[in-house]
C-alpha cells in the first residue's frame, strides 16, 4: 500500500487525485534536485518523509537557492536551519555536469566537453559578444540526423539528455561567469540557442521542461525572447513547441530543392519543404517583430548559386513568411566531403536575398580553432581515446596541487 509520500498530488478544482511518482536516484542512493521543477521539489521532500506543510515551504527555499543563487551546497541555505543540513545531504545532491576540457578560443569563444554520471560526452558553447552573450546548449548526446555537412551528424545518437543535464548546462555557465544570484540586468549570459548537439524536438518534453526552468520568473528569469531552438525540421513537434515552449524558432533549411535538402538534411525526405515551410507558417507568435530564423549553410557548388538564392525569396514570400536567414560559411572538418562557398558568391547570395526585402546577414565564424563552430560540435570522446583524455584530466588535477 502506497503512503501519502510516495504520490504525487495532480492540481483541480476539489481534492488533487494522487498518482504515483517516481524519483530515479543516483549511483549514490540520492536524488538528485537540480531540474525537478518546484512541485517535484515538494514531492521528492514528501517522498523521502518530510511533513506537508515543512515539504512546502523548504520547496520554495530550495528552488530559490538552486536556481536564483546557484548554490550547489545546502550548508549555504543559511535560511535553512543548520541541523537540516545533514538531512538533505543525505538524501539529495544539486548537480553540475562534469567538465571533463575547457577550451577558450582566440575570440573568447569558450567551449566545453561535459560528461554525466553514466560516462557520456556532449559539449556546450559560449560565445560572447559586445552587446550580449550566447550559450549554445546540446540536447543530445550524438544525433541521428545525419546530415552531411555537420560533424555531429556523424556521431551516433546515444540517448536523450535529461532536464538535469540541458538546464545544468546553463548553470555551470553561470557558474563560470559568476552571475550568481541572478540578475535581469548586467548578464554576460543574455542567450540561449538549442543549437548544440542532437535535435531538441526529437527531445521535447526534455527540452521543455528545462527551458521552463530557465524562463521561470523566479529563478534563472531568461526571457522567451531571447531563447532559440533550432530543428532541422521535425513537423510533426513544431506545433508543440510554439503551444508548449512558445520560445523563437530558428529552422536549418539549407537547401532550396528536393534532391539537395535530401542529400544534405536527410529528414527532408520524410518531411519535406513545402511541408516544413508550411508549419514555420502556421507556428505560433510570428511576426515582424519575431521573425523564424533560417539557418542556410554555405556550401561550395551545391546549394549557393544565384538561382538558389530567387528559389529561396520565391519560397519564403509564397508561405509569407516574417523571416531572418543565416548565411553560415561551411565550417571545415576532417572528412568532410564540401567546401565552403567563395566570399563572392557568399555575397552575391546575400545581395540577392537582401534585394527583395529580406534579411541575410552572413554569420561570422566563431571558435573554428577550438571546434565550437556551427557544424564542428563532435565531442572530443571520439576524436582522442577515453583513456588520453582521462590522463590529460589526471595530469591537470596533479598540477593544481603543485
Amino acid at each position: 500500500m502506497q503512503t501519502a509520500a510516495n504520490l504525487m498530488p495532480i492540481p483541480g478544482h476539489i481534492d488533487p487525485v494522487p498518482v504515483p511518482r517516481s524519483f530515479v536516484p543516483r549511483s549514490d542512493g540520492r536524488i538528485d534536485l537540480l531540474g525537478l521543477s518546484l512541485a517535484d521539489l515538494r514531492m521528492a521532500l514528501e517522498t523521502s518523509q518530510l511533513e506537508e506543510k515543512q515539504a512546502k515551504l523548504r520547496a520554495k527555499q530550495l528552488w530559490h537557492w538552486i536556481y536564483n543563487r546557484g548554490a550547489t551546497e545546502f550548508s549555504a541555505m543559511t535560511d535553512i536551519s543548520k541541523t537540516m543540513h545533514p538531512w538533505l545531504e543525505q538524501r539529495f545532491v544539486i548537480s553540475r555536469p562534469n567538465v571533463i576540457e575547457a577550451q577558450v578560443s582566440t575570440d573568447g569563444t569558450r567551449k566545453w566537453l561535459l560528461r554525466s554520471d553514466d560516462a557520456q560526452d556532449y559539449e556546450m558553447v559560449f560565445i560572447p559578444d559586445a552587446d550580449r552573450g550566447t550559450l549554445c546548449v546540446s540536447s543530445q548526446v550524438g544525433c541521428t540526423l545525419n546530415c552531411t555537412f555537420c560533424h555531429t551528424g556523424t556521431m551516433r545518437l546515444v540517448r536523450n539528455l535529461t532536464p538535469a543535464e540541458i538546464v545544468g548546462q546553463v548553470m555551470l555557465a553561470r557558474d563560470s561567469l559568476g552571475e550568481w544570484p541572478s540578475q535581469p540586468e548586467g548578464r554576460m549570459l543574455t542567450n540561449i540557442v538549442m543549437m548544440g548537439m542532437g535535435e531538441p524536438l526529437y527531445n521535447f518534453e526534455n527540452v521543455r521542461d528545462a527551458l521552463k526552468l530557465v524562463m521561470d520568473g523566479a529563478g534563472l528569469a531568461l526571457s522567451r525572447r531571447r531563447i532559440t531552438l533550432s530543428t532541422s525540421g521535425v513537423v510533426p513537434m513544431m506545433a508543440r513547441a510554439g503551444a508548449e515552449i512558445g520560445v523563437n524558432l530558428a529552422v536549418s533549411l539549407h537547401a532550396v530543392t528536393k534532391e539537395v535538402r535530401d542529400e544534405i538534411v536527410p529528414l527532408n525526405r520524410k518531411y519535406g519543404i513545402e511541408e516544413l515551410l508550411q508549419a514555420c507558417a502556421d507556428y505560433p507568435g510570428t511576426n515582424n517583430a519575431r521573425r523564424i530564423t533560417f539557418e542556410y549553410v554555405m556550401l561550395k557548388d551545391k546549394n549557393d548559386s544565384d538561382d538558389d538564392a530567387r528559389e529561396l525569396v520565391r519560397l519564403l514570400r509564397k508561405y509569407e513568411l516574417p523571416a531572418k536567414v543565416n548565411l553560415i560559411p561551411f565550417n571545415p572538418w576532417p572528412g568532410a566531403t564540401y567546401e565552403c562557398s567563395t566570399p563572392e558568391r557568399i555575397k552575391s547570395f546575400s545581395s540577392i536575398v537582401f534585394g527583395a526585402g529580406i534579411s541575410a546577414p552572413v554569420r561570422t565564424p566563431r571558435g573554428r580553432d577550438i571546434d565550437a563552430a556551427c557544424g564542428q560540435l563532435k565531442t572530443a570522446s571520439e576524436k582522442k581515446s577515453r583513456a588520453q583524455i582521462d590522463r590529460e584530466a589526471a595530469a591537470e588535477a596533479d598540477t593544481a596541487f603543485v
